[in-house]
């Protein structure tokens, strides 16, 4: 069952994975991990810090922590591609 007024951001850089979780647009808890793995509601501690949505290795915007981790499966077995930071403007890159 989905909570709508859950999301996660996330953020790729090199092997990192950074996710932060949201409940009601307020961030509740942040987890890093391996990128070559998946992350799980135990993984995330609360943390004042807010990344910013900017920058090649902010990912998106993700409606479930289950969406995150399809997420990283398809970008391990190589079915994603680079964003194309050309096409968005200054401000978002």
């Amino acid at each position: 069952m989905l909570n709508a007024d859950m999301g996660y951001a996330l953020w790729i850089d090199g092997d990192l994975a950074w996710a932060e979780g949201a409940h009601e647009y307020r961030a509740w808890g942040s987890a890093v991990i391996s990128a070559n793995t998946g992350f799980q509601l135990k993984d995330f501690r609360r943390h004042p810090g807010k990344r910013e949505r900017r920058g090649r290795a902010f990912v998106g915007l993700f409606p479930s922590l289950e969406e995150v981790n399809h997420h990283l499966q398809r970008r391990r077995q190589g079915g994603l591609r680079r964003r194309k930071t050309h096409l968005l403007p200054a401000h978002l890159r």
